[in-house]
């Protein structure tokens, strides 16, 4: 049938404003919640920044730089059990509670599937920690600092940072991890006065994490309505399948991160490990510092593919972290001799380093799980850490002869160029950046 140019048309204009009325609406509202969560997990990031500024200077001066490694390099391998225990479900269930968020007996059955499989992960973690300690010197030397460091994997499992993300409610991670590091910082000057009260620092911090933990699951369960209950055994193995990608995902990128204070610890010293931690911690606190960005930016993106919006926080984050890695690189040894005194000067050099990176590392993140992961494409972000974690490991073997902070830093900065090469590859394969 053929329409005139009259009237005939006119209901068709009217539907079309409307429906561009509605999408503006739309994308006004996700803007407003991207900006509000962006905000509460600025907050966190900032107290991220200002509480390890307080306690390493204080536990370095008071524990000493030995004591120090221990407790890195415990904290390091406990990261390991925290990998397990999360089995990636800080992405895939934040997709999955992002999706259903409307559906309040779906992200029951979600949140009740993700605890049981978190929970059964963490008995077994226990019992392999249990065996380390029984077997190496290593670990059994020092057994009551690892029992204690693992309090935090019980902490961490009880916090469903992946269920507020989904929700995109962030001010309620904002409120409640600064709690639990809040009350860690007063136990820790209350307590911690000499050389050896080292253990008490892991017993403290496992202390305010798992309270942290208990608050934010009767939040979840009040607030929000959520049934715990037991779900059917295909739903369980559903979510246990769908978060197995990401689980490899995460183990490959723990290889190039916490991996090297592993490796460091078993084939150096621990003083060797305290002075590559303590400029690790700064490059961590710099990448970090965008984390608040990156996380309310995923759900966002899963939810609305607003590339042409992402391209433009795509450009000011890389530019700001390459301003931010500049003046880092020139103020190195003002900063770690503030922070730390005296006798840093290695930690000033790896610190330099680290900040060579920071740019890359910065559009890394932003092309995986906010990008490629969020538009259907998250093999590349997956495949991209899978491929470095080998690099990295190959290059760490060839090391070994010679293995010191300085070497493994420059293999983790080889390592990050890779990851960045394959997602910018995904990325103009399937011509991502196109898309309007």
């Amino acid at each position: 049938m053929e329409l005139n140019n009259g009237e005939d048309t006119g209901w068709l204009e009217a539907w079309r404003s409307r429906a561009r009325d509605s999408l503006e609406k739309y994308r006004g509202a996700g803007l407003r919640v991207l900006f509000q969560n962006f905000m509460s997990l600025s907050v966190l990031q900032a107290a991220n920044y200002l509480l390890p500024l307080i306690v390493l200077p204080y536990l370095v001066r008071v524990i000493g730089i030995e004591k120090f490694g221990l407790i890195v390099f415990a904290q390091a391998v406990i990261q390991y059990f925290n990998i397990v225990t999360d089995y990636g479900f800080h992405l895939s269930a934040t997709r999955e509670i992002a999706v259903n968020r409307n559906d309040p007996q779906k992200i029951s059955t979600i949140f009740s599937a993700v605890m049981i499989i978190k929970s059964i992960l963490a008995i077994l973690c226990l019992g392999i920690l249990v065996i380390l300690i029984a077997l190496f010197d290593k670990f059994g030397s020092e057994a009551t600092v690892y029992l204690l460091t693992f309090g935090t994997v019980i902490g961490n499992l009880l916090f469903p940072t992946w269920f507020f993300q989904g929700m995109e409610k962030m001010k309620y991670i904002t409120l409640l991890a600064v709690l639990g590091r809040v009350i860690y910082l007063l136990l820790l000057f209350i307590f911690v006065h000499q050389e050896s009260d080292y253990v008490t620092v892991p017993l403290l911090n496992s202390i305010g994490m798992i309270i942290t933990g208990l608050v934010s699951t009767f939040v979840v369960l009040s607030k929000f309505k959520v049934r715990l209950h037991m779900p059917a055994f295909g739903d369980v193995m559903q979510e246990f399948k769908d978060s197995s990608q990401y689980f490899l995902s995460r183990i490959s990128v723990s290889i190039y991160s916490s991996f090297n204070t592993v490796i460091l610890g078993f084939f150096t010293t621990n003083e060797a490990v305290g002075f590559y931690a303590a400029a690790e911690k700064l490059f961590i606190a710099m990448r970090s510092a965008f984390n608040p960005l990156v996380q309310a930016l995923y759900p966002y993106m899963a939810a609305r593919s607003n590339v042409s919006f992402f391209k433009k926080v795509f450009a000011m984050s890389v530019g700001a972290s390459t301003v931010l890695a500049v003046a880092v690189f020139v103020f190195s040894d003002f900063i770690i001799q503030t922070i730390f005194g005296a006798g840093f000067e290695l930690s000033s050099q790896l610190l330099r380093l680290f900040t060579v990176v920071v740019p890359f590392v910065m559009a890394s993140i932003l092309l995986g799980y906010p990008f490629l992961a969020a538009l259907g494409r998250e093999k590349y972000a997956n495949f991209s850490i899978a491929i470095g974690s080998v690099v990295h490991l190959f290059l760490i073997a060839l090391l070994i002869p010679i293995i010191s902070p300085i070497a493994v830093a420059a293999a983790m900065i080889v390592t990050q160029l890779v990851v960045l090469a394959i997602r910018i590859h995904g990325v103009k394969k399937h011509q991502l950046w196109k898309i309007p």
